[in-house]
């Protein structure tokens, strides 16, 4: 059975651009990508029902009242809405520092959904098995990752901008 939210937001009319999150814990980095993807134009958010953050007081606060204007679906299983996704002619690019190609060069202008990872762990194996595509952030130095929600501005400002063009 299609999760009613879900199937809520694959009803959009335009190129849809999504953004999965596989897993993200902290709160306010949830409420900072919520707010950056309501401000970058995304058409929906999907979660994770359980082992990750919930839509709470403080993810509201973080996302200074997008939370209330961003749908969000919340699923039992990424995999599964990717899966779901896919069949509706979506490319699913996942973000990773095993990408192959750095995260500018994709086509964001076609219905396409961004998969960003945990804090700590990234994208589970599972998820990364069901992209169709993994990019990468270039950084120098030490520093082998961004915070979440950094990493989600970077790439959602990216899909903003080629889809402004």
């Amino acid at each position: 059975m299609l999760n009613r939210w879900l199937a809520d937001l694959i009803q959009f009319n335009k190129p849809p651009l999504y953004v999965i999150l596989d897993g993200i814990e902290d709160p306010q980095n949830l409420g900072s990508i919520l707010r950056t993807a309501y401000a970058s134009g995304i058409h929906g958010v999907i979660i994770r029902s359980r082992r990750a953050a919930g839509l709470t007081a403080t993810v509201a606060k973080a996302s200074a009242g997008a939370v209330w204007y961003m749908p969000v679906a919340s699923v039992s299983s990424i995999a599964q809405a990717i899966e779901t996704l896919k069949r509706t002619n979506l490319w699913v690019i996942g973000i990773d520092r095993s990408g192959t190609v750095e995260y500018s060069q994709m086509d964001f202008k076609s219905p396409t959904a961004i998969v960003i990872g945990s804090e700590g762990k990234g994208l589970s194996e599972l998820v990364r098995k069901r992209c169709d595509f993994m990019a990468h952030i270039p950084m120098r130095g030490e520093i082998t990752s961004l915070n979440a929600s950094v990493a989600a501005a970077l790439v959602m400002y990216e899909a903003f901008k080629q889809r402004s063009r």
